[in-house]
């Protein structure tokens, strides 16, 4: 007997150490959450003396299970005996941290008890926080890919003029030099010209020699989309931001973030718009349709038009502040009547891409038709010629 009494003394004492060396915080409280002990970590992290724990109530140190909820915890505890929730905890100078509680049920003698371990998760929800931001900027990646992929598809089913510039005039070669002044800059670049004299395929040479090559060069004709459906177009939308909106949908600005956005026929965009694109360029950020979160993004703007923009500014059809942040490097570009020296190295051009497209071979062109095509003017330019 005396043995037994002796290990069982002795087990009591193990028991008593076990729990007050334990890693994590231990408190033994009773139905109505007083604390009637708590283990030496359970000091030390609450920053409480024992003795102040022992004033205390478990739900004055919960801050997620109060007076109010706390019965019906208690309850659940009852009913299952063991369980486990996360919620937070305050120390004695007010600071907060995210805890594991697994609350264990003990009836001793006819009274309730309870047995609550608390482990201090702040490490493992730094870790989930962490996960969460790769996997969503895995998931902005993916989308931001998937969507310029979608943009580069559609692209390539038109033609670009991939081709290199061809000209051997001096007005042209003015033009060919700013645009190597202008490209490794960030400076919006605001392209003049008549219809058809390739506007497009400077911006897109201002954008392939420019620090932002590898990046995507987004293009947007503003002549060619619906009033109604420019804002969606440039700035995207959420599902069921409007009718027929049944998706969601990443706007032209995000898909060249880090890249450049060309804004062809800028002269035809709505005055209501004007604004907006004028906060992109200022502040460098927008918001989508349906979604109040603002979009920063990092993207260089060049924009075309063959409209008289101080004209436009005059009739109050255009805004003299975004004229101002569009034109900070103007290139104008001539029209074919202006460079009829490339007229033969054009004709020329044009018939080997129509000769191959074709399968014709066409070695040249009478000089006597070559003379014709020079001496007329030419009201549709490059395009016209093509």
């Amino acid at each position: 007997m005396n043995r037994l009494r002796k290990n069982t003394v002795k087990f009591f004492k193990l028991a008593h150490f076990a729990i007050e060396k334990a890693v994590n915080s231990v408190f033994w409280i009773d139905s109505s959450a007083n604390i009637l002990h708590a283990n030496e970590v359970a000091v030390k992290t609450h920053g409480y003396s024992a003795g102040e724990l022992t004033d205390l109530r478990l739900t004055d140190l919960n801050i997620d299970y109060g007076e109010n909820n706390w019965s019906n915890l208690w309850e659940r505890v009852k009913a299952e005996r063991a369980v486990i929730i996360e919620c937070r905890h305050r120390t004695k100078e007010g600071s907060e941290f995210p805890v594991e509680c697994t609350f264990n049920f003990i009836e001793f003698n006819g009274e309730e008890y309870g047995c609550a371990f608390i482990q201090d998760i702040t490490g493992r929800k730094k870790s989930e926080e962490d996960l969460r931001k790769a996997l969503d900027e895995v998931k902005k990646l993916k989308n931001q890919l998937q969507a310029e992929n979608i943009y580069l598809q559609e692209e390539i089913k038109t033609d670009h003029n991939f081709e290199e510039i061809v000209t051997n005039s001096e007005e042209m070669k003015k033009v060919l030099r700013k645009i190597e002044q202008v490209a490794s800059t960030d400076a919006s670049v605001l392209i003049l010209g008549e219809t058809g004299t390739g506007k497009e395929l400077i911006a897109r040479a201002v954008h392939s020699i420019s620090n932002r090559k590898d990046r995507p060069l987004v293009k947007v004709n503003c002549a060619a989309l619906p009033a109604n459906l420019i804002e969606s177009e440039l700035f995207g939308h959420e599902k069921g931001a409007f009718t027929g909106a049944i998706s969601k949908k990443t706007g032209r600005f995000e898909l060249a973030d880090g890249g450049t956005i060309f804004l062809d026929e800028i002269g035809d965009l709505p005055l209501e718009l004007q604004s907006k694109l004028l906060r992109v360029l200022q502040e460098g950020e927008f918001e989508r349709l349906g979604n109040s979160n603002t979009i920063k993004i990092d993207v260089r703007v060049i924009a075309a038009t063959n409209r008289n923009l101080e004209e436009a500014i005059d009739k109050g059809r255009f805004r003299e502040d975004l004229f101002y942040r569009l034109n900070v490097f103007p290139l104008r570009i001539p029209s074919l009547r202006e460079r009829k020296e490339d007229i033969p190295l054009l004709i020329n051009h044009f018939i080997k891409k129509a000769s191959a497209k074709l399968g014709k071979n066409v070695s040249k062109v009478h000089k006597k038709t070559i003379d014709a095509l020079i001496n007329y003017p030419w009201p549709g330019n490059r395009r016209e010629l093509q």
